[in-house]
């Protein structure tokens, strides 16, 4: 069920009633399609995305006091911590869609709390404004996720997604929904500049036409940031699957710090190429090994906990879709204890 009717009327009634939003989001396909839903909705307020970081914690402070809202909505971000809600001052409310949280002074939306559904943060806020079909769709299958609405979707742009797929990973690697999926993935990347400039001008787009077939100079403009980063994304993605490490039903892969991260990217596709092996990616950076782990059939949530036991590092996430992050030190050792996890839980 997720979240009830009664629960999206809320969500909608502060929409309503909010005249200079703030929002805060992930930044991914879903979080940025949260943002964009509920910003044309509204057709006011501000963008943040949070990069990088699990938690909304109080170095974002100073954008509240840089933007004044009068209302903050905090989307398909796991955590928020309790002194950014104290000293936010400001009415908070979270739409989230990752394990349950207990934080107080905050209206809290979360599909997990009706037995485990957790369907993706854009689904529930296509449902709050039942709008811009095309824009959730790229954020809830870039979630991994196929909705009850695709075959509205696909009877309405069948060349964007033919009636046949079935999967979220066919949907994601074998339509041309898929490469506007990659766009609004690739577009999040790089400078912060850049990036506000993208998700401005994402506000103002009204077809997935526009970028796909670049019909209007908007459309363009998001055109060229992805393949700015397009070429370098399958270089990598070349050589991870041309040198990964493959032990029994493990693949992991791992490169040094650049200006821009592609282990989610990697990860997923990698996965859609090898989906009988549990996917490692891991971006060394800072004297840390930040990584994306994906499986399509096997739970990895219980292995990761097990095997960052008494290592330096935290992670979490999704059943099948998790990240973490492990001190360099510790590496060698999480991934032994990642590969006796999956043992005892065969």
């Amino acid at each position: 069920m997720g979240l009830s009717k009664k629960q999206i009327q809320e969500l909608r009634n502060e929409l309503d009633h909010s005249y200079n939003p703030l929002y805060f989001f992930d930044d991914d396909p879903d979080g940025l399609c949260s943002f964009l839903l509920f910003y044309r909705y509204v057709r006011e307020g501000h963008g943040v995305v949070v990069k990088a970081r699990p938690i909304l914690d109080k170095q974002f402070l100073r954008k509240v006091k840089e933007y004044g809202p009068d209302k903050i909505f905090v989307l398909d971000k796991p955590d928020i911590s309790q002194e950014f809600i104290d000293k936010a001052k400001t009415k908070i409310v979270w739409l989230d869609h990752h394990g349950l949280k207990q934080r107080n002074n905050v209206n809290y939306f979360n599909p997990m709390q009706d037995e485990g559904d957790n369907r993706p943060t854009s689904y529930w806020a296509y449902k709050v404004v039942e709008q811009d079909l095309w824009i959730a769709m790229v954020g809830i299958i870039g979630d991994w996720f196929l909705p009850d609405f695709a075959d509205e979707f696909a009877e309405k742009y069948p060349d964007l997604l033919p009636k046949g797929i079935k999967t979220p990973d066919e949907a994601l690697y074998e339509t041309r929904l898929g490469e506007l999926i990659r766009i609004f993935s690739f577009v999040l990347k790089g400078k912060t500049s850049k990036v506000k400039k993208c998700m401005k001008v994402l506000t103002r787009i009204d077809s997935p036409y526009e970028i796909l077939e670049q019909k209007t100079a908007q459309g363009k403009y998001i055109y060229k940031q992805f393949q700015k980063l397009y070429k370098p994304y399958n270089k990598m993605l070349n050589s991870a699957l041309k040198n990964a490490k493959v032990m029994d039903n493990l693949f992991v892969y791992t490169y040094n710090s650049r200006k821009v991260c592609f282990t989610g990217d990697l990860s997923n596709e990698i996965l859609h190429k090898n989906k009988d092996k549990i996917i490692i990616i891991g971006r060394s950076k800072g004297g840390e090994m930040k990584c994306s782990l994906r499986s399509a059939t096997k739970k990895i949530r219980p292995i990761l906990k097990k095997a960052l036991e008494g290592i330096e590092g935290y992670g979490g996430g999704h059943e099948f879709a998790c990240g973490c992050c492990v001190k360099l030190d510790d590496w060698e050792r999480f991934l032994e204890q990642f590969k006796n996890a999956i043992k005892s839980t065969n």
